[in-house]
């Protein structure tokens, strides 16, 4: 095999380091005793937390009991003039039980085309879980989230959490309990950019809305 001068320099380089390090003792383990959250280990704080931090990124944030959630949806894409939703596959049927709007399913044998999403109001989905922190929803397309592409081409993105079960103080609480082989989405408020005078334009790669409903006793 022909070596080129880039990958023969880089070998004579890593030789060198190799021959500089040989017979030196072995680097000590890092000290891992950092905090991992600066918050009280307190479910009802971390959700008053998360709630906080969602509504400072200018998320619309809402609190309902199981019983509750239906209607509120309903309501919530009613408001908004949200004639159709996307549906991500196992999303609970009775989250959309009160509402009119038109359900546009999404499935691996019919998946909604780039149009078909394109003209779509709202979705609405479940989460992998929240940071209370950070304010950050995160999805990893498991059952009720659907694929990535459902959460950011409808303008109204509807998420559902459930509190405190799905809620974490920190990210390095947050790591462990997320596959890092999934497809993982980070959600911190509506999506939004600014332009070179700070002009703020919220839509332009993701959700111009973002709700979010703390589903709870």
């Amino acid at each position: 095999m022909t070596t080129t001068p880039a990958r023969g320099s880089r070998d004579q380089i890593l030789a060198r380091i190799r021959a500089a390090t040989a017979g030196a003792p072995d680097a000590p383990e890092p000290v891992r005793d950092y905090c991992t959250s600066h918050s009280p280990d307190d479910p009802a704080v971390l959700v008053d937390l998360l709630h906080e931090n969602l509504a400072d990124y200018r998320a619309h944030v809402h609190r309902a009991t199981e019983e509750e959630l239906p209607s509120l949806i309903a309501r919530l894409l009613a408001e908004r003039g949200a004639a159709s939703v996307a549906v991500p596959p196992g999303l609970p049927a009775a989250w959309l039980a009160g509402t009119d709007a038109e359900r546009r399913h999404d499935t691996a044998g019919r998946p909604l085309g780039p149009y078909e999403l394109d003209a779509t109001d709202a979705v609405v989905t479940s989460c992998a879980l929240a940071i209370a922190e950070t304010g950050t929803i995160v999805l990893d397309a498991a059952e009720g989230q659907g694929r990535r592409a459902l959460t950011l081409v409808p303008d109204l993105h509807i998420c559902v959490v459930r509190a405190p079960d799905q809620v974490v103080a920190s990210l390095p609480q947050a790591l462990p309990r997320l596959a890092p082989a999934r497809p993982l989405t980070w959600i911190s408020g509506p999506s939004a950019t600014s332009d070179i005078e700070l002009d703020r334009v919220e839509g332009v790669h993701g959700p111009r809305t973002l709700v979010v409903v703390l589903v709870g006793g």
